[in-house]
């Protein structure tokens, strides 16, 4: 799978509804444009065994539970403590591989598989963290994919939302701590990890595929084209930065006046 391939893929991902978003799919697509020419199909084997053994579990076990147990404990996916910063920890072929990643990927299993048999399932864009929330006979409940599927209770809701910095009249409210996102919003989160990453080490280029990677996966949204014009004006790339905030234009009349000036900054660079 090349580029190329990775990129058709995410056009398309970005025009599909949010009902049919193809999320497994789509996250694979991220990680073979940043590293193309590997082979995804360990992680289409991993998911479609994940689903099978879930299967098996629901009916003997409460939603939440058969969730936790597949994923944690019989696919063994965790967190990566060790090695937090590595990159492969946002990358699905490399967490399918090593079985460790961050919250936000390892959440990529728990959403597809868990739909695929049955459960239902939604991400949720914690501070610091993101957790899936699943429906149960007795409410919705949040499992954290970094502590191997943990329940986490709705004290520890709060005192995580405190440490975060949010208000205590906010992270008293569990159903804004709960508040459940799409399937694109979490995969746009995890570029927007890489983003950051990419931009602290200096490194532009992996800077630019991620915030490409967000403009294709939500072609109405202005600002990922402006991350990558900034990619790109950090690499030299002044015309391809002024490509980039073309695209921008006309998607937020709002944010137009701040572009026209980043525009002529750049294109006076330019000349």
């Amino acid at each position: 799978m090349t580029r190329e391939d990775a990129v058709e893929v995410l056009e398309a991902a970005g025009q599909a509804e949010d009902g049919g978003f193809p999320l497994l799919e789509a996250a694979i697509a991220c990680a073979i444009h940043d590293y193309p020419f590997r082979d995804p199909e360990p992680v289409r084997v991993l998911a479609a065994n994940a689903v099978e053994r879930l299967k098996e579990r629901i009916g003997g076990e409460g939603p939440d539970d058969a969730l936790a147990e597949t994923m944690g404990a019989d696919l063994r996916l965790n967190g990566d403590l060790m090695h937090y910063e590595d990159a492969a920890n946002t990358d699905l072929i490399d967490v399918a591989e090593r079985r460790r990643g961050l919250s936000a990927a390892l959440a990529v299993f728990y959403l597809h598989c868990g739909r695929r048999a049955g459960i239902e399932a939604r991400g949720v864009d914690f501070p610091g963290h993101f957790l899936v929330r699943v429906e149960t006979p007795d409410g919705p409940v949040a499992l954290d994919p970094f502590s191997q599927g943990r329940l986490v209770l709705p004290s520890e809701l709060t005192r995580r939302a405190l440490r975060a910095g949010l208000t205590p009249h906010v992270a008293d409210r569990l159903d804004l701590l709960m508040a459940p996102v799409s399937d694109r919003q979490a995969l746009i989160r995890l570029q927007n990890m890489l983003f950051s990453r990419a931009i602290r080490c200096g490194d532009y280029e992996g800077a630019e595929r991620s915030a490409l990677r967000r403009a294709l996966l939500d072609p109405e949204d202005y600002r990922p084209w402006l991350d990558v014009a900034a990619a790109r004006e950090k690499q030299g790339a002044l015309a391809g930065a002024l490509q980039a905030l073309d695209r921008a234009r006309g998607l937020d009349l709002a944010a137009e006046a701040g572009r026209a000036q980043t525009y002529e900054r750049v294109r006076l660079r330019l000349n």
